[in-house]
């Protein structure tokens, strides 16, 4: 058995390490894909990056990541004062030079220590070896006096921001998102636990909507209320629950595979909002985008898809609805199963559909509203690639695989992919360039 242990801890740390090595310093660009491309793999292994906290963790990384190029970047303008509590970030000694890589690599570095410390063995060996990794070929050729400065302003930039992090609201989890002293609400169309071996009582991070938001104000801002409850036979709200079911039991198998695809189960895959950061990536590595784009569109779409999680969940446990699976088994069908496992938390608003259209908002800004692209995410696993004809087009297919899932009302995903666009805009506005 410890020998079996052993074997799957080295064959995680070769998979997290795969991508292999360039000769000779590395170019901002490359740095940028090598570390997020062990990012990706490091959610899949790491306790607690459910959804909600792994899209504030990229927004904290893509901020990182656009301070750091920015620094050196004359036509770029940093986001403090423009993101909530954001304040002014450390500045460079005038007249002293820095090696961009370094800097870059070095906030990165310094980053991923802070938001995978809890990241299993096999995780930290793969992180010590990618950081020995990266920071000798990022300093190949760089004086010595030179190498010091930048890396030691790097991690000045991810410590400043890091020191932002702490004082949002989600810094601490408990009990792995499920907080013991929870009270359920009772009543009416209230959720309760689909769990039905009984293992889960409380509900999914509870207290996120409470926390503090990047780019969208920390208000009511693009609140909206779900159908109202009924389970009148002629009600809408009973008619939703009669789509779910008939639906799912004439599922095709097109369907199945698009609610499969974007399933993105933690610890199973990269989670929803890493699933819109791996297609930034994507698009970064097909069009050879400048470190200062790429940057640019990570901070976005993590900005974008964290502030949707705290949207988003803020109106699920205001609303607090019931699932499609529960009602269906009370009213309709009591076997009844969707195809999905239904997440632990209350349905309303869809959180695929909020921090999809979210992402795409902020996609389509970029890069425009006809921007064609293939996602090969899941290539590895055996997945074809799918191609869409846009943004918008893969927001909304993201969105109704809940539907074809079991586990959204339709009210959740058309509401969520409005509410979506709403939040996405805030950061789809931010200002980069210098005027």
């Amino acid at each position: 058995m410890r020998l079996r242990a052993f074997v799957a801890g080295v064959c995680l740390i070769a998979a997290l390490l795969c991508g292999g090595a360039q000769a000779g310093p590395l170019s901002q660009e490359v740095i940028l894909q090598q570390w997020y491309q062990l990012v990706l793999k490091l959610v899949r292994h790491t306790p607690t990056y459910t959804p909600p906290l792994a899209s504030r963790n990229f927004a904290y990384l893509g901020v990182t990541s656009y301070e750091a190029v920015a620094s050196g970047d004359d036509s770029l303008v940093s986001l403090a004062g423009q993101l909530n509590g954001l304040e002014a970030l450390p500045r460079r000694i005038k007249g002293k030079v820095y090696d961009e890589s370094i800097v870059l690599n070095s906030a990165l570095a310094k980053s991923m220590q802070f938001y995978f410390g809890n990241t299993g063995p096999s995780g930290q060996n793969a992180l010590r070896s990618r950081l020995k990794q990266l920071e000798g070929e990022a300093s190949k050729g760089a004086a010595k006096d030179v190498a010091k400065r930048s890396k030691a302003f790097g991690e000045a930039i991810a410590q400043h921001i890091f020191a932002w992090s702490e004082t949002d609201g989600g810094a601490t989890i408990e009990n792995m998102g499920f907080p013991v002293a929870y009270e359920l609400k009772e009543g009416p169309g209230q959720w309760e636990p689909t769990n039905q071996l009984g293992m889960q009582q409380s509900p999914l991070l509870p207290e996120w909507g409470k926390n503090r938001p990047f780019a969208m104000p920390m208000n009511m801002a693009c609140k909206l209320p779900p159908p109202a409850y009924s389970e009148a036979k002629d009600s809408a709200f009973f008619q939703q629950a009669l789509e779910v079911q008939t639906v799912r039991n004439k599922l095709t198998p097109e369907q199945a595979a698009i609610a499969r695809y974007w399933s993105d189960d933690p610890m199973l895959t990269v989670t929803p909002p890493g699933h819109w950061i791996s297609i930034t990536l994507q698009i970064a590595e097909r069009d050879k985008l400048t470190a200062a784009r790429t940057s640019e569109g990570l901070a976005r779409v993590g900005i974008a898809v964290a502030d949707a999680f705290i949207g988003c969940w803020r109106d699920k446990y205001d609303y607090n609805l019931v699932r499609p699976v529960s009602f269906i088994r009370k009213h309709l069908e009591p076997n009844w199963d969707p195809l999905l496992i239904t997440p632990p938390f209350p349905e309303y608003p869809s959180g695929h559909s909020v921090q999809s259209a979210a992402a795409a908002t902020v996609l389509e800004k970029m890069f425009g509203a006809s921007f064609a692209f293939e996602d090969a995410k899941f290539l590895a696993d055996g997945a074809p690639p799918r191609r869409f004809a846009s943004f918008k087009a893969a927001a909304e297919e993201a969105a109704m695989s809940r539907l074809y899932g079991g586990i959204h009302f339709r009210a959740a995903i058309e509401r969520g992919l409005e509410q979506g666009e709403c939040i996405g805009s805030f950061a789809a506005n931010l200002k980069t360039v210098a005027e």
